[in-house]
């Protein structure tokens, strides 16, 4: 088990022990991958880490993931079973010689199919440890960091060659194409989530889907919201184009929002709550004239999920700390007419905030 892994579980266990829970149980996704370093597909074969607050990791895994699994988490007391078998008396077995009498599981991530083959090999009903694991991953190390800041890298890499590229009568989905194919180009092992490519009236739909039957025309504004994957980590950029020319109002609106990120920027510190910081952004807008175009939050934090924990909204009042790392995205959207989001990826330092990414944000003209 590396450095890095032994942290992360040893921080999961004060968790847990703080919680009462004496265990939780996870299957294949950001958190197993977090505790664990291994990356392993969640599909029909049961893969489950359980870990306890005290003693050895218990795991039930495919022998097909033997070869894998034994080099990289070698101290884990593992059951593997084979197709031809099946996997109930495995677990039995893990169940009878863990002797855990409590266990949580991963309810947001695990399904019913996990949790229910777990409360027949234990005899009894599973908790939920979301409470205790939600913020798990907040707090990022400097691997974590690096690892993002790497996406963030090859995202406005991609970003440059995109807008070098468009053009008028250009579709939204050829321009989705030539985001694809930057990212993997510059490095990318793949999308952190589908690229969002939005023109003109389209773009007042924040998460919109890209149309081949919408094109780009002169005075349209442009969204594109994207971003690298790399290394298991997303990077989550946005930024607003306009084809060409830009009115006097669509102007007014960019700058606003343009306004908005950078108070948001320098808000963000050790002690402010997120819900400081979202009515600060917010009000940028109201006080501008926009208040009816708000949709939606100023961010949500970044990592091994592109939306993870902590959410940048009123109502949370937990307190930033150093090293969290979150969006700035505010946004304003007139429907059937534009929408206009900038977006930042910001890691809190020790006396602030600093921007991970730092494609220009003044508005630029494409096509």
């Amino acid at each position: 088990m590396s450095a890095p892994t032994a942290a992360r579980i040893a921080k999961l266990r004060g968790r847990l022990a703080a919680a009462d829970l004496p265990a939780a149980a996870f299957v294949p996704g950001p958190n197993f991958y977090y505790l664990t370093g291994v990356h392993l597909h969640l599909m029909e074969r049961p893969t489950i880490l359980i870990v306890p607050v005290e003693g050895p990791l218990w795991a039930l895994m495919p022998a097909l993931e033997r070869d894998r699994w034994s080099v990289e988490m070698p101290e884990a007391r593992t059951y593997y079973w084979q197709d031809s078998d099946g996997w109930s008396e495995a677990l039995a077995a893990l169940a009878r010689d863990s002797r855990i009498d409590q266990l949580a599981v991963d309810a947001i991530r695990m399904r019913h199919f996990e949790a229910a083959a777990l409360t027949q090999a234990f005899g009894f009903e599973m908790a939920d440890a979301t409470p205790a694991i939600a913020a798990l991953r907040a707090v990022k190390d400097p691997a974590e960091v690096a690892t993002i800041t790497a996406a963030i890298q090859v995202t406005e890499a991609a970003l440059e060659h995109v807008i070098a590229k468009v053009a008028v009568g250009m579709s939204e989905t050829e321009i989705r194409a030539e985001v694809s194919m930057a990212l993997l180009a510059n490095g990318a092992d793949g999308t952190a989530f589908d690229p969002i490519v939005l023109a003109g009236a389209a773009a007042s739909d924040c998460h919109g889907i890209p149309s081949s039957n919408r094109r780009l025309e002169r005075g349209d504004a442009l969204v594109l919201d994207f971003g690298a994957l790399v290394g298991g980590y997303a990077a989550d950029i946005t930024r607003t184009f306009f084809c060409q020319t830009v009115s006097d109002a669509h102007r007014d609106i960019y700058e606003a929002v343009r306004e908005a990120n950078a108070i948001g920027l320098a808000t963000a510190a050790p002690g402010v709550t997120f819900d400081v910081l979202d009515r600060k952004v917010r009000s940028v807008l109201e006080d501008a004239g926009y208040a009816d175009l708000i949709r939606h939050k100023t961010g949500h934090g970044l990592g091994l999920d592109v939306h993870e924990p902590p959410q940048v909204m009123i109502g949370n009042d937990q307190a930033m700390v150093e090293a969290d790392l979150f969006t700035i995205e505010p946004g304003l959207y007139r429907p059937d007419d534009l929408g206009v989001r900038i977006e930042d990826d910001v890691l809190v330092t020790a006396s602030g905030a600093r921007s991970l990414s730092s494609f220009r944000r003044d508005l630029v003209l494409v096509g």
